[in-house]
């Protein structure tokens, strides 16, 4: 369900199973009818304090879409589910793409946009090539991935998302995270059981309640915004979300050349510890 406004400008909002969501970040867009592509920069790091990058990531220019995983399940299993989640995903849209009837054409209004399911479709997709290939191979048993991804179409940002992997958006001064983390430490804040400051020193914050291939299918929530020129999208990894701020991302943004700016994160991750891999990559929507 979208949520009531907040920051002004900006209203929060969850991603949900189900119905696509598509909320209005702006009551009238004064860019109505401009056509937008993306350009973007991406950098995975194995931080500092683990031994192998358990991340993937994908930027696929041409279909104007990217991808970041997160892999759980150790060195073999965690990098190889996110390297099948991202693979899987790109091949299942290029074949969509390549089909008879294109929804990457396709022009509609946001909320009848074709492309969400399609993402849907791919990422469960990626979810049932992971458990098959652990069911095959007992050294990855348990292996699984988050998943967030986004898709630029025309004037329309689309997102599919499953685990703590996370998606923000920066218009102007405003910074908003748009996907909703699957983690204990969220259930318990929606509880009202812990405060957003008490979860990020939470002993479970690393503990995600969904994730892509643990299980054969999986729930996976999808959202949809219209876009607006030099909108900034930032896709990362826990390693990244657990140790910088928002209003720090927001600051690196603004600051800071788009081919720079996965760097400057990455290293200001690292700067506070690097516990995590760190994945990052900042998409920029520009007339086209």
């Amino acid at each position: 369900m979208c949520g009531p406004p907040a920051n002004g400008a900006l209203r929060e909002f969850a991603s949900l199973p189900g119905p696509f969501c598509a909320p209005n970040l702006r009551p009238v867009s004064k860019t109505a009818g401009v056509r937008l592509k993306a350009l973007s920069a991406g950098l995975t790091d194995v931080g500092r304090k683990r031994s192998h990058n358990e991340d993937s990531y994908l930027i696929d220019d041409e279909l104007q879409l990217f991808v970041v995983a997160d892999g759980m399940g150790g060195h073999a299993g965690g990098g190889t589910a996110s390297r099948i989640a991202v693979e899987t995903i790109d091949k299942e849209m290029r074949g969509v793409r390549n089909g008879a009837t294109s929804p990457f054409n396709a022009e509609t209004s946001l909320q009848d946009s074709p492309l969400p399911d399609f993402l849907r479709a791919a990422v469960e997709k990626a979810c049932f090539e992971i458990f098959r290939a652990a069911q095959e191979d007992p050294r990855l048993a348990g292996m699984g991935t988050t998943v967030i991804t986004l898709c630029v179409q025309h004037q329309h940002a689309l997102f599919a998302h499953v685990g703590d992997s996370r998606a923000y958006l920066v218009r102007g001064d405003l910074i908003q995270q748009i996907s909703e983390d699957h983690s204990l430490v969220n259930e318990q804040i929606k509880a009202g059981m812990i405060t957003p400051d008490e979860a990020r020193h939470s002993r479970y914050k690393n503990i995600i309640t969904r994730s892509v291939g643990f299980e054969e299918e999986v729930q996976v929530d999808v959202m949809g915004i219209m876009l607006e020129p030099d909108d900034t999208f930032i896709l990362c990894s826990d390693g990244l979300a657990n140790l910088v701020e928002d209003r720090e991302i927001r600051d690196v943004i603004a600051s800071t050349e788009l081919k720079d700016a996965p760097r400057k994160l990455v290293d200001l991750a690292n700067e506070r510890g690097g516990d995590d891999n760190i994945t990052v990559i900042v998409v920029r929507a520009v007339p086209a």
